[in-house]
């Protein structure tokens, strides 16, 4: 018999800083009494993001959302935007407070990202860009889509909410489209307990953002457009400059946990993981199995549930697609046979724990769990 677990095992758990270092940095707050309004703290935060994701310019936010509402804003998006119903629910949220209709893309059967042979033939007059998502950290055809947007003058924006130090060929994923945003929330491998931040390529873009954030001031007398309040604070960004030191150590302790899923599953029949693309550095930001219950035996669901009485719990990442929502499945481009392959994925997605405080141990309990439920 397989014993459960003593204490549960979630999918991701934070990484913490010690709170020596965080009480010491607290304390450099207190003494300067500057707590929000682009302090030191977040322009040294700013400058150390800019340098390791590999960007020219960066903007950082109170939160993810906040930032893809923004970046909307900045590059004058409207009307029609092409995107993917496989993914959070920010992701087509921010176009609806944008005013803006989402038009969902069936996606990739592989990489589970917006299939971009498909997206020419949505575009209409009333489209004016596309919103496309880094899945789990695995990047869009970014190729395919700036050759198209190229073709019909489209924007591009990237949902990089799981893609934190995720490169093409060496280059930062923050460097394709016009605008690339990074959440910073507690459950992603880097975080500032809340927060994110938004990745351009133009310097007046960057400044744009940077008065959309901030209410639109421009200096104690102007107000130069209407903005909102999407600005950092400074224990966010000290939180930050702790948590960046770990990453690295993180991310070595992640590939090693990832190794060991691979090794224990590869062989399983109706199991598999996506593995490495040539020319991608992994984000290390979730670890996802897709169970096919005709080879495997037992759906999805089934594992599901069965792991949580073992104290292992999973989550069904991104279920229900967003196209199904209540505020969406009205929409033309929600109607399932519109996409088959997305309906296809949700059912079969399983992320499982994933996080640098696990052994490889622990994950090959996991995984021994797993192959019993077949």
């Amino acid at each position: 018999m397989i014993p459960k677990f003593s204490e549960t095992i979630y999918v991701t758990r934070p990484l913490l800083p010690p709170l020596e270092r965080l009480s010491t940095k607290l304390q450099d707050v207190w003494d300067a009494q500057w707590l929000t309004n682009n302090g030191m703290e977040h322009q040294n935060l700013e400058k150390m993001l800019m340098e390791y994701l590999k960007v020219p310019y960066l903007s950082l936010f109170n939160n993810g959302t906040i930032a893809l509402i923004v970046a909307c804003q900045s590059l004058r998006v409207s009307g029609d935007v092409i995107t993917t119903p496989f993914t959070f629910p920010a992701t087509p949220h921010v176009l609806t407070w944008n005013n803006i209709r989402p038009i969902f893309c069936d996606i990739d059967p592989v990489t589970m990202t917006i299939d971009a042979d498909k997206i020419e033939s949505m575009i209409t007059p009333q489209t004016t860009a596309i919103l496309g998502v880094h899945v789990f950290g695995t990047p869009c055809n970014v190729e395919k889509i700036e050759e198209i947007a190229n073709r019909y003058g489209l924007k591009v924006i990237y949902d990089g909410a799981h893609a934190f130090q995720a490169e093409i060929d060496g280059k930062g994923i923050g460097q394709f489209g016009d605008i690339t945003m990074y959440s910073f929330h507690a459950t992603k491998l880097f975080h500032t307990l809340e927060g994110g931040a938004l990745a351009v390529k133009d310097p007046h873009l960057k400044d744009r953002i940077d008065l959309l954030k901030n209410f639109g001031i421009k200096n104690e007398e102007e107000v130069v457009m209407p903005g909102i309040n999407g600005k950092m604070n400074e224990i966010q960004a000290i939180v930050g400059q702790l948590v960046l030191e770990m990453v690295d150590e993180e991310r070595n302790k992640r590939r090693i946990l990832r190794d060991t899923y691979l090794r224990c599953l590869e062989d399983v029949d109706g199991i598999s993981l996506m593995g490495d693309i040539p020319g991608v550095k992994n984000s290390y930001q979730y670890l996802v199995i897709r169970i096919d219950e005709k080879k495997f035996g037992k759906s999805r669901d089934h594992v599901y549930h069965e792991l949580k009485k073992y104290n292992v719990v999973t989550r069904k990442y991104f279920y229900p697609l967003c196209s199904e929502y209540t505020c969406y499945r009205q929409l033309p481009s929600s109607v399932a046979s519109n996409l088959p392959v997305a309906h296809k994925v949700v059912e079969e997605v399983l992320a499982l724990p994933f996080y640098g405080r696990l052994t490889p141990d622990d994950v090959e309990h996991i995984c021994t769990i797993i192959k019993s439920l077949r």
